[in-house]
This record gives structure tokens, C-alpha cells and sequence, in this order.
């Protein structure tokens, strides 16, 4: 009998510790998980093609960094191009918006695995603070689109010493 408890309890701890991985990784990584939409499609045939190899769900994590008179946004979003972005402020949120498109189309063979999401996706980034919506920039090398946002008038950082009296 003690060998089937010391067996049930290992599966106990086993169980929690899956739980407590899973529970770290969306407290982590939640809100990058994405939603793509299907968007242009060509033809009936091109249509299938896409939502039998369209997961409809990708990652698309991103940074904010705080660099006391801006904001850093980072979002990884490889296989893309500059003109597939959309980046606008709405209030205290940074809407990152695009399309993935599908890259190249086979005539013969199949898929053995098919991980990738394509089609129309949109993610809300909430800022730590009140930007400048008209002084922000944007750039996209090597995956990666960068929004920086200068930081509204009174919003920036500061270090406040404390008197000792």
C-alpha cells in the first residue's frame, strides 16, 4: 500500500508543477499569444490552401521599455515587411496592427508541420505613461518593429532623494 501512495503522491507533484508552469508562462507570455484573421484571398483553391495551413494563432511578443523621456516598444514579428504595419496611439494604448501574408506556394507535396499564423492580426499595448503621439517613430529591421514615443511634458522619470530630517 505504501508504494501505491508514494506513487499517487508523485503524480500529485508532478500535476502541480505542470499547473504552476503553465500558470508562469501565461502570466509571461499571455498577451502575446495573437489572433490572426483570414483577410485577401485570391481564388476558392487559395482560400482552402490557407485555412487548412493557417493555425489562426501565433506569438508576437513585445517590449515596452521605459528610457525616462521615451517609450520603447519592441514587437518581434519576422517575415513581414515595413508597408504590412499599421502604428497608431489611441490614448494611453499603442495599437500595432498588420498582416502576415503567405510567403510561397507549393505545386506538389504536403505539409508535415504547419505552425504558422497568416492573415490580419492586431495587438493593444497599454503605455506606462502619456506620450506625444506626433513625435513617435517607427522602424523594422530583422523581424523586429520599434516604436519609440516621447514621453508627454510632466510624465518622465525622475529620481527623488530623500531628506533626512
Amino acid at each position: 500500500m505504501a508504494a501505491i501512495e508514494r506513487i499517487r503522491d508523485r503524480f500529485e507533484q508532478i500535476g502541480t508543477s505542470i499547473a504552476e508552469g503553465w500558470r508562469r508562462l501565461t502570466d509571461a507570455a499571455g498577451h502575446a499569444v495573437t489572433r490572426f484573421t483570414p483577410s485577401h484571398r485570391a481564388s476558392d483553391e487559395e482560400a482552402r490552401d490557407l485555412d487548412r495551413r493557417n493555425v489562426g494563432w501565433g506569438l508576437l511578443p513585445v517590449e515596452v521599455f521605459d528610457q525616462n523621456a521615451h517609450i520603447e516598444v519592441r514587437l518581434e514579428a519576422p517575415g513581414l515587411e515595413r508597408e504590412d504595419f499599421e502604428v497608431e496611439v489611441h490614448g494611453d494604448e499603442l495599437r500595432l496592427a498588420g498582416e502576415k501574408r503567405v510567403q510561397s506556394r507549393h505545386q506538389e507535396g504536403e505539409y508535415h508541420v504547419a505552425e504558422c499564423a497568416y492573415g490580419r492580426f492586431a495587438r493593444l499595448i497599454p503605455l506606462p505613461t502619456p506620450v506625444e503621439a506626433d513625435s513617435a517613430k517607427a522602424s523594422y529591421r530583422n523581424g523586429v518593429l520599434t516604436v519609440t514615443l516621447k514621453k508627454a511634458g510632466g510624465a518622465r522619470r525622475r529620481r527623488i532623494e530623500i531628506d533626512g530630517a
